[in-house]
This record gives C-alpha cells, sequence and structure tokens, in this order.
C-alpha cells in the first residue's frame, strides 16, 4: 500500500505490527468489531501480533481470524518488539499499540499508531506516535480508507 501525503512524503507500507493486549483485545479477549477488520484489511498488507500474552488467550483469539499470512509472535519487552520492527524494515512498517512496552516500536516504524482503548495508553508511548486513534477500529479504519491518514498528516 502507499499513501501520498502533501507535505509529509509517501509511506509505502508493507507490514502492520499490531500489540494484542490493550489494541486488539481487551482482558485477553479480541475487542468487538475487530476479527471483520483484519480480515477485511488489504491483502498485500502482512499482519505481525506481537505479545507477551498476559492473559494466554492471544493465541486461540488470533487463530479465530480467517486471514493468510497473519503472523503471530511472543514479544514482551520494548527491545524485542522494536528489533522485530526493525529486521522487518521499518521504513515500510506500520505499529499499532497503547503500551509502554510499544513506544519504541511505534517511535521507530515509519507510522506510528495509538488506540486508545479500555486499558488507555502510556503517555510515554502516545507522545511517540503519528496518529492517535479513538480505538482500534479507528486505527484499522486507516486502511480500509487510507485518505484518512493523508488528512490527519498532511500539511
Amino acid at each position: 500500500m502507499q499513501v501520498e501525503i502533501p507535505g509529509y512524503g509517501t509511506l509505502t507500507i508493507e507490514h502492520i505490527v499490531l500489540d494484542f493486549n490493550g489494541t486488539l483485545a481487551v482482558d485477553g479477549r479480541l475487542i468487538d468489531g475487530v476479527r471483520p477488520l483484519l480480515e477485511a484489511l488489504p491483502p498485500d498488507l502482512i499482519l505481525h501480533v506481537l505479545t507477551a500474552d498476559t492473559f494466554g488467550t492471544a493465541r486461540p483469539q488470533i487463530e479465530g481470524v480467517n486471514r493468510p499470512g497473519l503472523i503471530f509472535r511472543r514479544k514482551e519487552t520494548p527491545a524485542e518488539k522494536l528489533a522485530y520492527v526493525r529486521d522487518l524494515d521499518a521504513t515500510r512498517t506500520v505499529a499499532i499499540g497503547n503500551g509502554r512496552n510499544d513506544e519504541a516500536m511505534l517511535e521507530a516504524a515509519a507510522l506510528g499508531v495509538v488506540a486508545i482503548n479500555a486499558e488507555g495508553v502510556a503517555v510515554e508511548t502516545l507522545l511517540k506516535a503519528d496518529i492517535v486513534c479513538a480505538g482500534i477500529i479507528d486505527a484499522l479504519s486507516l486502511f480500509l480508507e487510507p485518505r484518512r491518514i493523508i488528512a490527519t498528516l498532511r500539511s
């Protein structure tokens, strides 16, 4: 996916890296409406779910999503998440998260997005984001309607 943003530059997005708890899920369960959005995202985007799996439910929740190429990895620390984003090629990666352990990956990614859900957002992470969304539904919808990204970041 390519998004040309006047006064900002061109984003070439190949990967979306998603935190699980607090971002895609609350209390270990996918937020209502997340599953169909993950399944509807453009097929050229590779989705990666990273999690410390605090509630022990992430794998079965993610395995229930009908999307080829959805990658699940157990990554807990900020350093692990940052290394993962860099290994993918941070210049072609979007990171979406909410917790303190997501701060570094949001800062490193070509586009960092915070999703504010029931768990809240760490202030340090909020300050590293390029876009702040009122929830994961809005954050995922950016990639179904990329003109929203343009409208937010253009200058």
